[in-house]
């Protein structure tokens, strides 16, 4: 796969990633939104409610928007954001009030969806149960499915820029990306795997041979 460092190949590749998604923790139950890169500066994405938020001689669809300053963090992060929108989606396809106060404060209904839909959720005084990270069954469908990291991010770090609004991210500002990615080790000869967020030498005890890095 090619590196993922022009905007309009990451356009199309968050749309694989959505259909990916969809599959797999919705069983194609959601009808793919459109799904923008846009300046959020205190909130990695968000999901609009309006169904005609873009609209076409096809009809409207709804948003899922992804901060175009927070691309370049671990793919891990950015499938879990657009993840996080996605249990937003569902829950408003099924009737699901998941947050008050203007949409910023995530309820209980929503931590139990994002939980039976492959995230971890934590609780923010501000709001609510919005921190969401990668489960164990997320992170092993990103190295099956060889997700890779995105390689462009819009420089918001530095300098001037413009500002804007952002939803129910439950971030109070944003850091300069990270570059880490998950990495799969497998033993040669028994097939036992672990996974690391960086570059280890590490053996399998059961057969005292090095782990190799999954291709």
């Amino acid at each position: 796969m090619k590196e993922l460092t022009s905007y309009n190949r990451v356009a199309g590749y968050l749309n694989k990633v959505f259909d990916l998604l969809n599959a797999e923790f919705f069983e194609n139950a959601l009808s793919r939104p459109t799904i923008t890169i846009q300046s959020t500066p205190r909130a990695y994405g968000h999901f609009s409610l309006r169904e005609d938020t873009w609209v076409s001689k096809l009809g409207g669809t709804h948003e899922i928007n992804i901060g175009a300053g927070t691309l370049a963090r671990p793919i891990e992060e950015v499938a879990a954001t657009l993840l996080h929108e996605m249990v937003h989606y569902y829950n408003y396809e099924n009737g699901i009030q998941d947050c008050s106060r203007g949409n910023t404060y995530h309820n209980r209904r929503f931590k139990a969806a994002a939980e039976a839909h492959g995230l971890i959720v934590e609780h923010s005084d501000k709001y609510g149960w919005s921190h969401t990270s990668p489960s164990d069954e997320l992170l092993d469908f990103i190295l099956e499915n060889g997700l890779t990291d995105i390689l462009i991010s819009r420089n918001e770090f530095a300098g001037f820029h413009i500002t804007g609004t952002g939803t129910h991210s439950g971030t109070e500002g944003t850091t300069p990306p990270r570059t880490s990615s998950t990495r799969k080790y497998i033993c040669p000869c028994c097939g036992n795997s672990v996974r690391a967020t960086k570059e280890v030498h590490i053996a399998c005890l059961d057969c005292s041979a090095p782990m190799v890095l999954a291709g």
